[in-house]
């Protein structure tokens, strides 16, 4: 039977078709195709450089496709024609350095896109804003503005940001990534939350233990391809495939790793890519970022 695309179903949040993403000779994605469910949670896990936060950036057309389709809630994003302001407005975005406006408060930051974007009113906006940062334990730090608070309350601002527009789902990249291991904690607190209510999150992360406990699916990345996805159980605890538990065994075990075996076993995956880009340097009618 042939596959429709989309599903049309409204439980298909997010659909990615055969999904490729290049950056000059660079292909950083290689044909990814997956669904993201209602009220679903996907973990996205992997080494650096495998393709996840370009995977995530591609989703809301931060970086646009080389080829495939997406479809949000069944709409297509990639197609020449969409509504593209639109159909982000459906979806909050949590990047790994925050991007607070570091000229507003805590409050302004959770308003400015709802007065702007969705035109609600500032009192409304205000009252929403109050509550979703009650929501992620700001309450009291409304007032405050972003070099007032420690990263991970900049964090969880950012979360009250997007859940201040009323999105169906979230992304976060890596959220944890560039705080210090105490702050960790709350802002995956705030996550676990935002899933035991039901929303649709796809987050690319390395805290294994969160990605164990709060993931209803876990995808494992390398060189732009889906290597091995499956509930969390089997993809984390019981992988199948030897990329996957080399990764693993690397990231929940490193003091057994021989110093230097990681850059060894870095070098041979990405041979191939390292030749496409001095290739690339080489030829004047590329691009030289990747």
């Amino acid at each position: 039977m042939t596959q429709m695309i989309p599903t049309g179903s409204r439980e298909d949040e997010i659909q990615i078709y055969d999904l490729h993403k290049s950056f000059g000779a660079v292909e950083v994605l290689k044909g990814i195709s997956l669904t993201v469910h209602r009220g679903e949670v996907v973990c996205v896990i992997g080494p650096s450089g495998s393709g996840k936060s370009t995977l995530l950036r591609c989703v809301n057309l931060l970086e646009a496709p080389t080829k495939g389709r997406i479809f949000i809630i069944n709409q297509e994003i990639t197609d020449p024609d969409a509504d593209v302001d639109h159909l982000r407005t459906q979806m909050g975005m949590v990047f790994q350095q925050f991007n607070l406006f570091p000229h507003l408060t805590a409050l302004k930051n959770c308003t400015i896109g709802q007065t702007a974007v969705k035109k609600i009113d500032k009192a409304k906006a205000d009252s929403i804003a109050r509550e979703n940062l009650e929501k992620v334990g700001l309450g009291d730090r409304a007032d405050a503005f972003p070099a007032q608070l420690s990263g991970g309350q900049q964090q969880r601002v950012a979360i009250a940001r997007a859940l201040s527009m009323d999105v169906e789902m979230i992304l976060f990249d890596e959220p944890t990534s560039a705080l210090d291991p105490e702050l960790v904690g709350d802002v995956l607190a705030v996550m676990r939350d935002l899933a035991a209510s039901g929303m649709t999150m796809m987050v690319v992360t390395h805290e294994m233990a969160f990605a164990r406990e709060v993931a209803d699916r876990v995808i494992f990345m390398d060189d732009g391809m889906v290597v091995e996805e499956g509930p969390p159980d089997q993809v984390i605890g019981n992988p199948q495939h030897e990329r996957t538990r080399t990764f693993l065994q690397r990231v929940l075990d490193p003091t057994h790793v021989r110093p230097g075996e990681e850059d060894e076993a870095y070098a041979r995956r990405h041979a191939k890519r390292r030749a496409r880009e001095e290739a690339a340097l080489n030829d004047p009618g590329l691009p030289r970022h990747f």
